[in-house]
């Protein structure tokens, strides 16, 4: 089932939770969509979910307008953060639990619920358990059955709140990638909210990043990475340093220093130089810039320089790899530093 989003907003007092939203999913996409705290992913969510009514926009599930249909309508799975099982329920009976409160004309008979049942036990890797009770499952098995009960409806769409937030970092790897390839294997429309960069970029076909309301950038995992369309996603998708400056006649040049970069495109103004801690080289020579040592840290897999820059509000960091720490500088010198790799915005403050 495809989606159809045109203008949706939701508005309460003195905030703008969605500004006139426009997105359009795919039939058997999974899409993630990423954003900080109060960026409005959740209430995106919930209007496509039908818990929550736009103040304005559509919203229509392949040809069928859903903006007015109730909940229980449109034929959504939804899945939150804390799983939201029944105590009293066990494994299968919270499976069924979507099918057996139907009304009484649309409601499967027991035999096929059963089957269907036992058919979704298997999918989520979980045949055995069936008879047990939420207290006596771990948090990862807990989200499978919260997820077999949301498909157990045969959802038009699923809906994933922060599916991995309440588990630790090791079951939440595990159990992402079995989602990816359940995914694979089912072919289901599917979004997931995540404020996490990783898994949103490990699991999503497609990410929409959001921010205050609006959506800042809606792209493959390739694009997102390879062309940020703004400083915000460039920042929000992995380390960054925010380097500021001026642009005339195609050459960047660094506020307080003799940096000079060529650029792209007639763009003339306040701009903002935008490069990873790994694109970042300590150069003898050249128009790199004199930056500062101020910090170390040593991680397993590389050294990281925390620098500090004339003219710039904000320290940098460099990340020097295996081969190059043999040249690992000390805090206090001052080194020349130079993109190998960088990426130019207009400043728009």
């Amino acid at each position: 089932m495809d989606l159809h989003l045109k203008g949706i907003s939701k508005h309460y007092p003195g905030v703008a939770a969605l500004d006139g939203v426009d997105l359009d999913i795919a039939s058997g996409e999974l899409v993630a969509l990423l954003g900080p705290s109060g960026s409005g992913k959740t209430t995106l969510l919930r209007v496509i979910a039908g818990l929550l009514h736009p103040d304005a926009g559509t919203l229509h599930f392949g040809e069928t307008d859903a903006t007015s249909m109730r909940l229980r309508q449109r034929n959504v799975g939804f899945v939150f953060q804390q799983y939201a099982l029944f105590r009293h329920m066990t494994v299968a009976e919270n499976i069924a639990f979507g099918l057996r409160s139907r009304p009484r004309s649309q409601r499967p008979p027991k035999v096929e619920i059963a089957k269907r049942v036992e058919e979704l036990l298997a999918l989520i890797q979980l045949p055995e358990l069936g008879t047990r009770y939420p207290d006596q499952l771990s948090g990862g098995q807990k989200q499978r059955v919260a997820l077999a009960r949301a498909l157990a409806i045969k959802p038009n769409v699923l809906l994933l709140d922060e599916p991995f937030g309440a588990l630790d970092t090791k079951v939440r790897v595990e159990l992402r990638r079995w989602l990816r390839r359940l995914h694979e294997r089912t072919g289901q429309t599917t979004l997931f909210v995540t404020h996490d960069q990783e898994e949103a970029l490990e699991l999503a076909d497609r990410v929409v990043v959001m921010r205050d309301g609006g959506i800042e950038q809606v792209a493959s995992v390739e694009d997102i990475h390879r062309a940020p369309a703004s400083p915000f996603v460039f920042e929000f998708i992995g380390r960054a340093n925010r380097i500021e400056g001026q642009v005339h006649d195609g050459v960047f040049r660094m506020a307080g220093q003799s940096l000079a970069l060529p650029m792209e495109g007639d763009y003339t103004g306040a701009a903002i130089l935008m490069t990873r801690p790994h694109e970042l080289a300590i150069v003898n020579e050249g128009d790199g810039f004199a930056a500062k040592v101020v910090d170390l840290f040593r991680r397993a897999d590389r050294i990281t320089v925390e620098l500090e820059c004339a003219g710039q509000p904000r320290t940098m960091e460099l990340d020097l790899g295996d081969a190059q720490q043999a040249q690992v500088p000390r805090v206090g010198d001052v080194v020349r530093v130079r993109p190998m790799r960088a990426a130019v915005y207009p400043d728009a403050r």
